[in-house]
């Protein structure tokens, strides 16, 4: 299986090495890659080209935002499979074999995924794991409730449906990839490696989207409307069960805004959202984690997480 990897760059020269580095190491060397510089003012190009490996492409375009990007590398390349591999985050050495077989071994599958970590922003050491995923079968439930993926270098889909899909919406800033997971799911089932080793591990920067977008409420408003709109969530599961997936999923983005201001040390507003979310959508794990929040600011680094404050860049 042919797979192709679209990464999008904006001024991520520091990082793109090392994440070029880990397509190169894959176990399963059937891959194509192409970087979308989208503008970038930093020496991101010139990172790109120092790699005389076939099998990279660079392109470059003024800039347009990562769902442009995202839709000018999808246009680029000829495979069986898609991967969307955010140019700062890197790949386990196994990845993509570890995805392929899995999408290969259940031919029904619209796409498969893997578990992820987090890295520190050095990339030196692993902060943390992701959250587990559901068993494979239909997540479109789910996906209504939360993004379940910290991107797609996570999730292979195949490319006959990446073209039924249509592209990332460049109308939504903060939450274009859930969007379109939700239309993914709608397309068909995942299935989803049973190896809990993480597929990808994501560079947790202090510059990163979660710095911009993730404690304000107002950047989840486009992303929900275009997920809620969808006639056919009606259609399938009627309006109240729909109304009810958007309350649970209003709760997941409280969570989210909360924990984000305490991570950039915001700490009577991040719990004012985290307890918003707690009464939204009540259960034992976050009532742990809501009174760990009253603590973090006394707790050792270790004891933190998923609170832990960013590091400068």
């Amino acid at each position: 299986m042919r797979v192709a990897i679209v990464t999008p760059a904006y001024n991520v020269g520091k990082y793109i090495a090392e994440t070029i580095e880990s397509v190169i190491a894959q176990s399963h060397a059937d891959w194509a890659m192409v970087v979308v510089d989208d503008g970038s003012t930093d020496d991101t190009s010139a990172a790109v080209k120092n790699f005389s490996d076939n099998r990279i492409r660079l392109v470059r375009q003024a800039n347009a935002g990562v769902s442009a990007a995202r839709n000018r590398g999808l246009s680029e390349l000829d495979a069986d499979a898609v991967l969307l591999l955010d140019a700062d985050d890197l790949l386990a050495p196994d990845a993509l074999s570890r995805l392929v077989a899995a999408l290969e071994a259940t031919p029904d599958a619209v796409a498969a995924c893997g578990t992820h970590a987090y890295i520190s922003e050095d990339g030196a050491r692993q902060t943390h794991s992701g959250s587990r995923l559901p068993a494979s079968g239909d997540l479109l439930g789910a996906l209504l409730e939360r993004n379940l993926f910290a991107n797609g270098g996570q999730v292979l889909v195949r490319a006959r449906v990446v073209a039924e899909l249509g592209g990332f919406r460049s109308d939504i800033a903060y939450g274009e990839d859930w969007e379109y997971w939700v239309r993914l799911a709608f397309a068909g089932s995942f299935t989803v490696v049973t190896d809990r080793a993480p597929i990808l591990l994501v560079r947790q920067r202090k510059a990163g989207a979660y710095l911009q977008l993730g404690s304000d409420p107002s950047a989840f408003v486009a992303c929900m409307d275009a997920i809620f709109s969808n006639h056919g969530l009606v259609e399938r599961f009627g309006p109240d069960a729909v109304n009810q997936a958007r309350r649970r999923a209003e709760a997941e983005n409280a969570w989210i805004i909360g924990r984000e201001h305490i991570r950039h040390g915001r700490h009577v507003d991040g719990r004012h959202w985290l307890r918003r979310s707690v009464l939204a959508k009540p259960n034992a794990r976050r009532i742990a984690l809501l009174a760990q929040a009253h603590l973090v600011t006394i707790l050792p680094e270790w004891l933190q997480s998923p609170f832990q404050a960013y590091a400068a860049e």
